[in-house]
């Protein structure tokens, strides 16, 4: 671990307090304004925070990055602020409820298209993974697929497609090269680490992911779920390193004799809101997984939430 990670895995600089009104928009930096939804909750903090993107003076048509959920009051609340004729492109970061589930709404009061990676992924075992707040929206499809690292220009902004798998497979982050920020989504939320989610996610992927972000030159983060993200290679060199201690005490935790999911999750996070358990379980199984495919751990069967694990003898 190189020094500046160490001193990054103290503490990852979450914002748990920020202003806001739901339905009202704020200016979060030139040319861009968010409105939250009110859809509070344990996995989605104050709301979804849609953004609306012109070009850096502020005029010119709109892009929606992050719709919402499926709510008429803030989907009336985007229009009523930029003007229905004047939103022309909407981008979706990946399928769940809470980030898409409002799209074609929107798209049919301003005759706008939806951009996105594609619809939810189908796994080819037909396994899905247990619902979070919203959930998965299987009925998604996209107007418009986007390729990782594709560029869309209008009306004076460009915004890029990063692909940025791990929480889920579908998922992009969106940046704004001639501003430096990154509309994050899911992949890096300013009030807690997102939660990986098999069997679609995947911590390789994730891990992947975050070296990927380390590699561009963004000087601030927008995520749908929380504050912006300022100095954000700070915070993911946090989050890397927050996940690599995580392999660690998962490790620990085997040496104890614990080979159970259950049991490892009550264990770590003993001093966690009960009601994200059901996320940190999904966490952890992330975790083993990335484990099992490493060598370092053996499972008596395929890795699920119930199987037995233990750590490979040298």
């Amino acid at each position: 671990m190189q020094k500046n990670e160490k001193q990054d895995s103290e503490k990852i600089p979450f914002v748990h307090s920020f202003a806001f009104e739901y339905g009202k928009a704020d200016q979060v930096a030139p040319g861009i304004v968010r409105i939250i939804a009110n859809n509070p909750g344990p996995f989605t903090y104050t709301g979804s925070g849609t953004y609306l993107v012109q070009s850096r003076a502020g005029t010119g048509k709109f892009a929606v990055i992050d719709p919402g959920p499926d709510d008429s009051d803030h989907i009336n609340a985007i229009c009523e602020f930029a003007g229905p004729d004047q939103i022309s492109h909407i981008f979706v970061t990946h399928t769940h409820r809470d980030h898409c589930g409002g799209a074609r709404l929107l798209a049919d009061k301003t005759g706008a298209k939806i951009y996105a990676y594609g619809g939810h992924p189908a796994h080819p075992s037909g396994e899905e993974a247990p619902a979070l707040e919203e959930g998965a929206d299987t009925q998604f499809e996209p107007d418009i697929l986007l390729s990782p690292i594709q560029k869309i220009s209008a009306h004076g902004w460009e915004i890029e497609a990063v692909w940025t798998p791990g929480h889920i497979s579908n998922h992009l982050c969106f940046g704004l090269a001639d501003r430096q920020i990154l509309f994050t989504g899911d992949h890096i939320m300013g009030w807690a680490t997102t939660v990986i989610i098999p069997p679609d996610g995947s911590i390789s992927d994730y891990f992947q992911s975050l070296d990927i972000l380390l590699t561009r030159n963004d000087k601030l983060y927008l995520p749908t779920h929380g504050a912006p993200i300022e100095n954000p290679h700070r915070f993911v060199r946090a989050v890397r390193t927050h996940r690599r201690m995580r392999d660690a005490q998962i490790m620990q935790q085997l040496k104890d004799g614990k080979t159970k999911i259950s049991d490892i999750v009550a264990a770590i996070y003993a001093d966690v809101d009960k009601r994200l358990h059901v996320a940190a379980s999904l966490n952890v199984l992330a975790h083993l997984i990335g484990l099992v495919e490493a060598g370092r751990v053996t499972c008596e069967a395929k890795p699920s939430l119930h199987a037995n694990y233990a750590i490979v003898s040298a």
